[in-house]
């Protein structure tokens, strides 16, 4: 006996989504999550501020950036929704027409929680390799620990070095300021 056809999941059933999901399609599976816990708000939001002024508004560093909280992007037929992502300026010059960017960022950050660890490693991982995201960082806020990942020529993720408690970090590809981890964990 033949399966029915499965339907075609669209960005319309993101939209249709409550308000109170996170939705993101991966390999044609409508994946909904739940918003982010407060931990994970907060190492979101302490991240963003320790490398938003130096690399996004050039104080204290190189600038160049552009850094976006919970972007959707687009790679080829998967919508995306890292935690957090960055585009070098002159690779994203302009906002997307769409609420979605088609241009691969050149750095993502996922910041696992129970509900998203596998999805985030297993599925989402092998996607921007895939489509060239050069770098990813890996964040825990339970374990305290910071993975950073590098992109191999052969699309492979590379385990540059793994960070936690509170260590002062250089990662790349933020490696021209140092990142205090204490200031990422709730306490």
């Amino acid at each position: 006996m033949l399966k029915p056809a499965s339907r075609k999941v669209t960005y319309e059933d993101i939209e249709a989504l409550p308000e109170n999901l996170i939705g993101e399609i991966i390999d044609g599976e409508l994946i909904a999550v739940p918003r982010p816990s407060y931990l994970h708000s907060h190492v979101a939001s302490s991240l963003t501020e320790e490398i938003s002024g130096p690399f996004q508004k050039g104080k204290g560093g190189p600038g160049g950036w552009i850094l976006l909280y919970e972007p959707e992007v687009r790679l080829g037929r998967n919508l995306l929704v890292p935690d957090l992502a960055g585009w070098k300026k002159d690779r994203l010059t302009s906002p997307p027409d769409k609420n979605y960017a088609t241009t691969p960022p050149d750095w993502i950050c996922e910041i696992l929680s129970p509900s998203t660890i596998r999805t985030d490693r297993i599925r989402k991982m092998p996607l921007y390799a895939r489509f060239g995201v050069p770098h990813a960082w890996l964040i825990d806020p339970a374990a305290k620990t910071v993975e950073v990942f590098g992109l191999m020529s052969n699309n492979r993720w590379v385990l540059m070095s793994v960070h936690g408690e509170n260590e002062c970090i250089r990662a790349e590809p933020f490696q021209a300021v140092e990142i205090a981890l204490e200031h990422l964990w709730w306490e």
